[in-house]
């Protein structure tokens, strides 16, 4: 078999991305994928464009073994990536040609082999209970044996820092052993996480005079320093760099993709990925957290859609003479969105960003600026909330600017009721009173709570004469309970995120009781779709 290199991206085989979001990255807690969320896993990550995908550890779990097999029989077609099966050295005593774990690896047809080995003495003694004879033998017949077969090998050093600074000679006669034996790259592990930038950045320098060897690395995040560490390792003459989506990984997770990606490229200069790859970072982070089925994280570098968020009016003003005054690149160049936040802390900057964001224009109209100003504050300070509600803070700007919209309706009344029922069944029963399309409607529905029936009895008055409220649905639904009010008497936030299949739009409203504020967001969420037609 031939040695498989990364194909079509522009640092050829100079410099390692290696990804390891389903072998490492799925020992996150919560996380399971399935064979086929691995196969679109991997088909998202070689778009992107990273070297080497590691499927995960054929032989030792069944769902890895069958992902290689299919892979292998064409349902993953790489255009960039070089498929690895993860697996570990012979077991003690024993050959790596008759060592049935080794076999599995080969019988994966994966065309690159990581192995894992332990070059920290206090492991190989404790752990393996071997002596460091054995271990290196381990290391060395194993790596000779897949290189013999045509596979290219990679060795992760486990706990190779700590070992290292324990017992430096044991740690490089581990790396020795796999790289005389043929790997290609010898991985330097901070398995623990306990590692710093310095401190990482000074022993891969010395590795690296002491043996010549090509290095990798590879970093958990318990300190907070994953990102960091791989970064300070690249500087310091690593050429593989280990990491997983989003930064997932057991404990605190592993150096995120598509933060050191971001770096490597944005601030190093490295052209790690094919032409417009970087461009993907935020769409592939976001698809991938969506299979993973966690949330994005909003502060997430790069890619969170918080990461060009702005909130503060002194950096409106600034970005409004440049961008890059406070953005420390050009949010689309990683796929990403500046954003302006309108809060109490907004100034009159910040209104005029956001109203352009927003197709409003604000410019050469400074007495509607001073007067939404003053009106985002006064309603801050009840308990509004405009930050995730553009949708609310659209209607507020187009109300100072061009008078209030015309509403698709107008309410003359309505009541919400609780029946609890013998059985323990409660059920709630909306009847609404409006005017719409010169006719007064009275419609009643239940639902499965009080916003639940006043939206479904509204639905009902309203569908006859709105041919576009079918296609309209609520998508999401968030309540919280202010502070400044303690108790049964506290105030009500509510955000509406509401969708039509083709855009979303999410609108607030701000109550002492739930289902008025629930109304005012859902008023609003019909006022603005109404309006954009």
């Amino acid at each position: 078999m031939t040695r498989t290199e990364p194909a079509g991206l522009p640092l050829g085989d100079d410099f390692h991305l290696y990804d390891t979001t389903l072998r490492d990255g799925a020992q996150r807690e919560g996380i399971s994928y399935s064979v086929a969320d691995k196969l679109a896993v991997a088909r998202l990550l070689d778009e992107l464009g990273v070297g080497f995908i590691e499927g995960g550890w054929p032989g030792a779990l069944p769902k890895d073994t069958e992902f290689f097999a299919r892979a292998a029989d064409g349902e993953l077609i790489l255009k960039h990536a070089a498929l690895v099966a993860f697996g570990s050295t012979r077991k003690a005593g024993a050959k790596a040609a008759e060592d049935a774990q080794v076999r599995a690896l080969l019988d994966s047809r994966a065309p690159v082999v990581t192995l894992v080995a332990k070059s920290d003495r206090r492991h190989i003694e404790r752990a393996l209970r071997v002596d460091v004879d054995e271990a290196c033998a381990m290391v060395a017949d194993t790596v000779s044996f897949l290189v013999g077969e045509g596979r290219r090998v990679f060795l992760d050093a486990e706990h190779f820092f700590d070992g290292y600074a324990f017992d430096p000679d044991t740690a490089l006669r581990v790396l020795e052993a796999g790289f005389t034996a043929g790997a290609d790259v010898v991985v330097l592990c901070d398995t623990n996480g306990g590692q710093l930038p310095l401190g990482i950045a000074e022993t891969v320098r010395e590795v690296a005079a002491r043996t010549g060897f090509r290095l990798g690395i590879h970093c958990q995040d318990d300190t907070s320093c994953a990102v960091a560490n791989s970064i300070a390792a690249v500087q310091a003459g690593a050429t593989h760099v280990q990491c997983t989506a989003n930064g997932y990984g057991e404990r605190a997770g592993n150096a995120d993709l598509f933060a050191v990606t971001g770096n490597l490229v944005a601030k190093l200069g490295m052209d790690v990925l094919p032409t417009g790859g970087a461009a993907e970072l935020t769409r592939v982070s976001h698809a991938l957290a969506e299979i993973a089925n966690i949330a994005p994280d909003t502060h997430q570098a790069y890619v969170g859609s918080s990461a060009f968020a702005h909130k503060a009016g002194l950096h409106a003003s600034a970005i409004k003479v440049d961008p890059l005054l406070y953005n420390h690149i050009g949010p689309s160049s990683v796929g990403n969105d500046m954003r302006v936040l309108v809060t109490e802390m907004a100034g009159r900057a910040s209104l005029e960003l956001k109203g352009r964001e927003l197709g409003v224009d604000l410019a050469g109209r400074p007495e509607a600026v001073t007067s939404v100003v003053a009106k985002v504050k006064e309603l801050e300070a009840e308990g509004w909330s405009f930050e995730a509600a553009d949708a609310s803070l659209e209607l507020l700007l187009r109300k100072e600017v061009d008078g209030p919209a015309e509403p698709p309706f107008t309410l003359e009344s309505y009541r919400v009721v609780l029946d609890h029922r013998g059985d323990g069944e409660v059920i709630s029963e909306a009847t609404v009173k409006v005017h719409v399309a010169g006719e007064r409607v009275i419609a009643t529905a239940e639902g499965n709570g009080p916003v639940h029936a006043l939206d479904a009895a509204l639905r009902k008055a309203l569908s006859p004469a709105l041919s576009w409220l079918d296609s309209v649905e609520l998508s999401d639904y968030k309540v919280r309970i202010l502070p400044s009010h303690p108790g049964t008497d506290a105030v009500t936030r509510v955000l509406l995120k509401s969708s039509d299949g083709d855009q979303e739009w999410t609108t607030v409203g701000v109550h002492g009781s739930i289902v008025e504020a629930s109304w005012l967001a859902l008023c609003d969420a019909l006022v603005h779709k109404s309006m954009r037609g």
